[in-house]
């Protein structure tokens, strides 16, 4: 199903349509995905809600092939992302989208900010930036294997690959 509601850009107030979209992930559930943007002032928003309840869950899932990158990955709005070979840890937050991707788009996201880094960061946090993109080149080669860690306390997101492990997290937890 897909509708299409008229309301206003919330950085800039023109008109735009919210686009509503139901999509059915086998093995996983429903769900609802929401997107806008904005074609004055570039705003974007993108959701992805389960329409089902679910446990919380602790995906891993170890990407050690080229065509690892093209794994299925759901991160909802709860999700935490977590890479420890890289250090990176990302938290949902109340400005959190949700989205569908891949394992290549996550990592296409963390690009983004470390190029942030290195065009506004000072001298080490550049240093920095330019040995994760270095780490994170090799990882579309298989030559730098890492772990792909969501944790959802509400079981909404989901790894799609028959060689995740997925079990029930409880949030006494370690994270990695």
């Amino acid at each position: 199903m897909r509708q299409e509601i008229k309301g206003n850009c919330p950085a800039c107030g023109e008109e735009v349509d919210y686009i509503y979209e139901t999509e059915h992930i086998p093995y996983f559930s429903d769900i609802l995905i929401i997107t806008c943007s904005c074609p004055l002032c570039g705003y974007r928003f993108s959701d992805v809600q389960s329409l089902t309840s679910n446990e919380p869950v602790r995906y891993e899932f170890r990407v050690e092939y080229e065509e690892d990158l093209m794994v299925r990955v759901v991160r909802s709005t709860q999700g935490q992302i977590i890479i420890p070979e890289l250090g990176v840890e990302i938290s949902p937050g109340p400005a959190c989208d949700g989205f569908i991707s891949n394992v290549e788009g996550i990592l296409m996201r963390i690009d983004k900010v470390l190029d942030g880094a290195v065009i506004d960061g000072d001298e080490e946090q550049r240093k920095n930036a330019f040995e994760l993109k270095e780490k994170m080149a090799l990882i579309g080669c298989g030559q730098f294997p890492i772990t792909l860690i969501i944790i959802d306390p509400m079981g909404n997101s989901l790894i799609d690959s028959p060689r995740v492990k997925k079990e029930t997290y409880t949030p006494d937890q370690t994270t990695c």
